[in-house]
C-alpha cells in the first residue's frame, strides 16, 4: 500500500513541537473508508486476533486510552493508521517500504500458511503487519522509546509478513523504524535540526552501532543485526559505498531497493520534498537519483501548512505537475505524484511543548484527495469525537466529511484550474478557523488554571456541546472543540461541494483526470 512520510524535528518545526505526518493511500481500484475515534480502555481487547494473519496475542491489562483514525470496514482489521495516546505518544503505521531478495532469503518474511486438508497440516499464524501494530503498542507506552522497544520484542517475538515503517514520537523525540525481513529491524531517531523524508522505500542512509550498543541517543536495531549482515555477506553485496565501515553503515544500500520502478514511483516525492524544503541542498539531485537523503535541515522552520501541502502536492512548479502546464503531455504524466486520487486520509500529529499535557497533542486530519482538501486541527485526549468525522459509512453519505471529500475531489480533478480557487479559499477558510480554535480553547483552559489556583472551589462552565466524560472538565472542553471544528467543516465542505458541482455540471470540456494515471 503506497504512503507517503514527513517527520519534523523539534528544532526544525515553526513552535518547538515534534510533527509527523503521513499520507495513507488505498491500494488501486478500491476506496478505504476513514474514522475518527477514542477508544476507552475498557474496549480495548485483552487478547488479540488478526484478522489477515491470524497471529493471536495477549495484551496487558492495564491500556491506557487513545484516539485514531482507522478504516471502516473491518474486512481487513483495524489498520489504525495514525493514533495519539494520553502520555502525548503518537503513532504512525504504517510506510510500505521494500528490501532486497538477499535480505527476504536471509531472514523470510512469516506469512500465514493455511491449513491443508489433504495432508492434515494445521494452520501456521503469520507474524504482524499494518493491520495490528497501532492496536499493539500505543496502549502500553508513555515515550517514543518505550514504543521502539516494545515493538522491537513483538516483532522478534512473532516476525512480520511485510515490509514496514512505523513512526513512534513524543514532545522530546521522534523515532522511525524499519522492518528487515522477517524479524529483524532497525531504528533511527530522527534529529532534532532535520526533516526526515520517506516515499515507500526503505530509506534510512546512515546507522552507528557503536551508539545503537551502547547509549542508543540516535540509533537502535535487532541485537544480531551485524553478526546477520555479516552471515549473509549483505554488505559486502553494497561494496565500498555503503558496506559496513567499521561501526557505520548505509542500510538503504544493503537491505533496499533502487528499481526502475522505484525511479517512478518513490524517489521522484522524495526529489519534490527536499527540493520544497531545501532546494539549494537539493541541486544535483534529480527526481530518479538513489542517494536523497533522509533527513534534512529545512531552510525555514516548517509549519503544519507545509505539512499539508506537501502530503497533498502533485509536483507544482516542475514540468511533472499533471495539472500544470509546464513540460510536455509526456514530462507531465511521468512520475506518481504525493498527492493523488485514492488518498484514504492525511494525518499529522503535533505535540507542542508549551502546551499542558491535557491539550498538548493536536491531530491534523484530512480525509481523502489532499489535492482537493485541507487538514484540520483536533485534539487527541479526549473521550469522545464528533460524528461527522467518526461515524463514516461504508457507503457514499454527505452525511459524513470522508465521503463528501471523495465526492469533491471526483468533481473537481476533472476541472482543476476552474475549482481550484475556491478549493484554495476553503482550504485556507480551515486553517486560519483551526488555529484561532486551538488558540482559543488552550487561552480558554489556561484561564481555568489561573482561576482554580487562585480559587480552588472554581468550578468549570460546562460547554454548551460537551458530552458526558470520562475524564472531566478538560476533556468536555476539548471535546467541544472538536466538535465545533466539525461543525466548521460540514458548513463549508457542503458548501464548496456545491459550488464544485455546479461549477464542474455547466462546463463542456473534458479535463485530465489525476487518477486516470495513478488510479
Amino acid at each position: 500500500m503506497s504512503c507517503t512520510t514527513i517527520l519534523v524535528g523539534k528544532k526544525a518545526s515553526y513552535d518547538g513541537s515534534t510533527i509527523i505526518a503521513r499520507d495513507d493511500d488505498s491500494g488501486s481500484g478500491r476506496y478505504d473508508p476513514k474514522k475518527f475515534i477514542a477508544v476507552a480502555p475498557q474496549e480495548q481487547p485483552r487478547h488479540y486476533r488478526s484478522v489477515l494473519s491470524h497471529v493471536e496475542i495477549d495484551l496487558p491489562d492495564d491500556p491506557c486510552r487513545y484516539s485514531i483514525v482507522p478504516n471502516v470496514l473491518p474486512n481487513r482489521g483495524i489498520l489504525a493508521e495514525a493514533g495519539v495516546n494520553e502520555h502525548n505518544v503518537a503513532m504512525s503505521a504504517t510506510e510500505t517500504i521494500a528490501v532486497n531478495e538477499r535480505v527476504l532469503a536471509a531472514d523470510p518474511m512469516v506469512e500465514l500458511q493455511p491449513a491443508d486438508e489433504t495432508t492434515g497440516r494445521a494452520e501456521t499464524p503469520g507474524g504482524i503487519g499494518e493491520e495490528d501494530i497501532i492496536t499493539l503498542v500505543l496502549p502500553y507506552i508513555a515515550t517514543a522509546r518505550e514504543g521502539v522497544k516494545r515493538l522491537a520484542e513483538l516483532l522478534e517475538t512473532y516476525g512480520t509478513y511485510e515490509s514496514n515503517g512505523i513512526i513512534i514520537s513524543d514532545v522530546d523525540e521522534i523515532w522511525y523504524v524499519e522492518t528487515i525481513g522477517g524479524h529483524h529491524w532497525i531504528a533511527r531517531r530522527v534529529p532534532d535540526e532535520k526533516c526526515a523524508i520517506i516515499p515507500n522505500q526503505l530509506g534510512i542512509d546512515y546507522f552507528d552501532f557503536d551508539d545503537a550498543f551502547s547509549d542508543a541517543r540516535e540509533f537502535m536495531c535487532s541485537a544480531d543485526l551485524p553478526d546477520f549482515i555479516e552471515r549473509h555477506r549483505l554488505g559486502r553485496a553494497a561494496g565500498a559505498q555503503g558496506g559496513m565501515n567499521g561501526s557505520h553503515c548505509n542500510p538503504r544500500i544493503i537491505f533496499g531497493t533502487a528499481t526502475t520502478k522505484d525511479h517512478i514511483y518513490n524517489t521522484p516525492r522524495a526529489w519534490y520534498m527536499h527540493r520544497y524544503l531545501n532546494p539549494a541542498d537539493a541541486e544535483g539531485h534529480t527526481p530518479e537519483s538513489d542517494d536523497i537523503p533522509w533527513c534534512v535541515e529545512p531552510e525555514n522552520a516548517v509549519t503544519i501548512e507545509d505539512v499539508d501541502f506537501l502530503l497533498g502536492s502533485h509536483f507544482e512548479g516542475t514540468p511533472y505537475d499533471p495539472y500544470g502546464t509546464q513540460g510536455t503531455p509526456e514530462s507531465r504524466h511521468r512520475y506518481r505524484p504525493i498527492g493523488i486520487n485514492r488518498t484514504g486520509h492525511m494525518v499529522a500529529m503535533q505535540i507542542r511543548p508549551y502546551a499542558p499535557a491535557e491539550n498538548r497533542s493536536i491531530m491534523w486530519i484530512s480525509y481523502g484527495s489532499g489535492a482537493f482538501t485541507a487538514a484540520a486541527p483536533f485534539y487527541a485526549n479526549v473521550d469522545d469525537t464528533p460524528a461527522y468525522l467518526r461515524d463514516t459509512t461504508p457507503e457514499v453519505s454527505t452525511d459524513c466529511l470522508y465521503w463528501t471529500n471523495r465526492l469533491i475531489a471526483a468533481l473537481a480533478d476533472a476541472h482543476f484550474y476552474e475549482t481550484n480557487n475556491v478549493i484554495e479559499a476553503f482550504a485556507e477558510g480551515v486553517r486560519v478557523f483551526g488555529h484561532r480554535l486551538v488558540e482559543r480553547t488552550d487561552a480558554a483552559l489556561e484561564g481555568l488554571k489561573q482561576r482554580k489556583q487562585e480559587d480552588p472551589t472554581e468550578q468549570e462552565e460546562q460547554p454548551e456541546n460537551a458530552g458526558q466524560t470520562a475524564a472531566g472538565p478538560t476533556s468536555a472542553r476539548l471535546e467541544s472543540a472538536n466538535t465545533e471544528m466539525a461543525e466548521y467543516l460540514r458548513k463549508h465542505a457542503t458548501k464548496l461541494l456545491n459550488d464544485v458541482l455546479y461549477t464542474s455540471s455547466n462546463l463542456m470540456r473534458n479535463g485530465f483526470a489525476m487518477s486516470d494515471r495513478w488510479n
